[in-house]
């Protein structure tokens, strides 16, 4: 038995309209949530048949945390206890490739939308990038700008494994064998977003743990890296040397909406990702997310969750909530268990470690462990009446701004600011001061 597929996972998938590819995401932004509209709920599952394409789009399904989770049977309830996986880990199995493979490559036969009018272009928003060099793996999903037939345009942070794995290759004179997985299994998914650098541990053997059975994992077609062998399609290629400015027409612009709610500033110059081949699993489906819709801050949130347990080791530290507010990145609530009265000391010394360990972190609001830190109003209430701002909201040197969040751009007022905050919403440690109908998960 191996990882629950995507196909396993949809459930309760309502049919939309057939519709243009660039009408997809318009139609679909009426039921996204927080950040992309004021609606706090969750998203539902669509699937979309698309008027010039065969394959149908799938959208939403990561839309609901709850949904999530119930695919994830190793997922820990609480962040506290992630280092569990640790023991637990399952690394991927290597099978024969039985996929469907294109006789040639065009990639405008894949129904790839445009979020918005004004995006750099069609962008593949679901696709998790696979490579291995050295007995070291990338496994990270990037967006990547439609450029032709067989021509992508992909963006890496400087932080990313795979940046670093493409340099190393370019210095030996070499490309880097990659594919490109889309609608893959969401234990795979969802560790692709692991903050997995401080760990000796990969994340596709994550992965295993999460989903209880391994990820499957096939060779491409000329051998040269793999493809996850669930994911509905597979893109064979390599990035080479080449490189593109992020845009179809001149100079690029915005490239696309992102997740914390605001469209994205597009690069001058980005690797080239030559496509060499195209496999599918039987009548396949194309996976996408619209930007700064529910699912991008339920994936980043639920892996932000694992990814904290799995590198702080320390008592206090009960479960922690990547909110959806914050794109699932930079709005974080711990939830702590205090032992002695020493523990009321130790919340600076914790919240600096936080933010070494991620940080995009902008605000963590640090509350009791009879505060559920993944409801807002319970920690907003907690907020309000566990802590006097004045005194209890303080804030650290930040690691430099987040260009995604305006209110960090110089152009803010005052001149915006990359300082990180945090509240401590925690009673003082032998106060009586508990809520009448308990509380908590």
């Amino acid at each position: 038995m191996t990882a629950m597929s995507l196909r396993q996972a949809l459930d309760g998938v309502v049919d939309g309209p057939v519709l243009a590819r660039d009408e997809v995401a318009g139609h679909y932004a009426r039921f996204a949530g927080v950040p992309a509209t004021s609606r706090a709920s969750t998203e539902p599952v669509m699937r979309y048949r698309v008027s010039d394409s065969d394959i149908p789009v799938v959208l939403g399904f990561y839309g609901s945390e709850e949904r999530v989770r119930s695919t994830l049977p190793g997922l820990p309830a609480r962040a506290g206890q992630a280092r569990e996986l640790l023991a637990r880990t399952i690394p991927p199995v290597h099978v024969p490739d039985e996929r469907t493979h294109w006789s040639g490559v065009d990639l405008s036969a894949l129904p790839v939308l445009r979020a918005t009018p004004r995006d750099a272009g069609p962008y593949l928003t679901m696709g998790a990038v696979y490579a291995r060099r050295g007995g070291a793996t990338a496994f990270s999903v990037h967006r990547m700008l439609v450029l032709g037939r067989d021509r992508l345009a992909i963006w890496m942070l400087p932080s990313r494994a795979l940046r670093a794995m493409h340099a190393d290759a370019l210095a030996a004179g070499e490309r880097l064998a990659v594919s490109v997985n889309i609608g893959i299994p969401p234990a795979a998914m969802i560790a692709s977003a692991l903050s997995t650098a401080l760990l000796p541990v990969d994340k596709l053997d994550v992965a295993g743990a999460l989903a209880g059975a391994p990820v499957a994992l096939a060779p491409s077609s000329d051998g040269a890296t793999s493809v996850v062998a669930d994911a509905e399609i597979a893109l064979e290629g390599y990035i080479g040397a080449e490189e593109s400015p992020e845009a179809l027409d001149g100079m690029p612009d915005r490239s696309l909406p992102e997740f914390l709610g605001y469209d994205g500033s597009a690069r001058d110059r980005v690797p080239v990702l030559t496509v060499t081949g195209v496999s599918t699993v039987p009548s396949p489906v194309y996976q996408a997310v619209i930007g700064p819709g529910r699912e991008q801050s339920v994936i980043l949130g639920v892996a932000g969750g694992v990814s904290l347990g799995l590198c702080l080791e320390d008592d206090l530290v009960v479960d922690a909530h990547f909110s959806p507010a914050g794109g699932g990145m930079l709005l974080l609530a711990v939830a702590l268990r205090k032992a002695s009265a020493s523990d009321d000391d130790r919340l600076p010394s914790l919240a600096q470690a936080l933010l070494r360990r991620h940080p995009f972190v902008k605000l963590i609001v640090f509350t009791d462990d009879d505060v559920d830190v993944s409801c807002a109003e319970d920690v907003l209430w907690a907020m309000t009446t566990r802590s006097n701002l004045g005194v209890d909201a303080i804030t650290l040197p930040g690691p430099g701004p987040l260009g995604m969040d305006p209110s960090q751009r110089p152009s803010w007022r005052r001149g915006g600011g990359e300082g990180r905050t945090y509240v401590d919403a925690t009673i003082p440690f032998g106060l009586d001061a508990a809520r009448s109908f308990g509380g908590g998960t």
